[in-house]
């Protein structure tokens, strides 16, 4: 009998967990579609940002604003959650920009710093080409080309043809929704919850 009833415990904490799990996926990804009903342009320009909940101006922004931005409205500051822990680990990110300490205007606005956060932090995915595997909600992260490294977020959207997931990204032309995920060389897959 105690076990029978420690089995079902388990059976429901699980369940649990799963709904909650997907309800701030769902959420998540619900949210980043808000995102592109926003008029942004496209400005990597550097800025003096307030902290904690710091965000460039309204109106401007890049790939990684798009992930800040969803996370913030889940309230989650990814500003907050990088530069804390590249305070503490700071040798465990990238050098690219030749800063010997971090930088909290700046930092979680680089794809190679959300991607050592995320695999630190969060759940590393498997890349794969089977767009079954990615879903609402997911974090995916490309190769554009050279250095160049962009960032977009899964949504519940689906392709034309039905075979995938819509991308909510900033490559240029504002945060819009596209069916990209193919279009470059996949370097990350991740999913976040604090």
């Amino acid at each position: 009998m105690k076990k029978a009833l420690l089995n079902i415990l388990v059976f429901i904490s699980t369940i649990s967990i799963s709904l909650g799990q997907s309800s701030f996926y769902d959420r998540l990804a619900d949210s980043t579609l808000t995102l592109t009903k926003q008029i942004v342009r496209y400005d990597p320009a550097y800025f003096q940002l307030d902290y904690p909940n710091g965000d460039v101006p309204f109106d401007k922004g890049v790939c990684t604003d798009v992930v800040i931005r969803v996370y913030r409205k889940l309230g989650i500051d990814l500003q907050k959650e990088v530069h804390e822990d590249m305070k503490s680990n700071f040798s465990k990110y990238p050098k690219n920009w030749g800063l010997s300490q971090p930088d909290k205007n700046i930092d979680h606005r680089r794809v190679p710093n959300l991607m050592t956060f995320f695999t630190r932090h969060g759940t590393t995915k498997p890349i794969t080409t089977n767009p079954m595997n990615f879903i609402p909600g997911d974090i995916v992260c490309w190769n554009l080309g050279g250095a160049v490294t962009h960032i977009g977020i899964v949504v519940k959207k689906k392709s034309e043809d039905g075979q995938r997931h819509l991308i909510v990204h900033n490559i240029g032309s504002g945060q819009v929704i596209e069916d990209c995920l193919f279009n470059f060389k996949i370097i990350g897959h991740y999913s976040y919850e604090k």
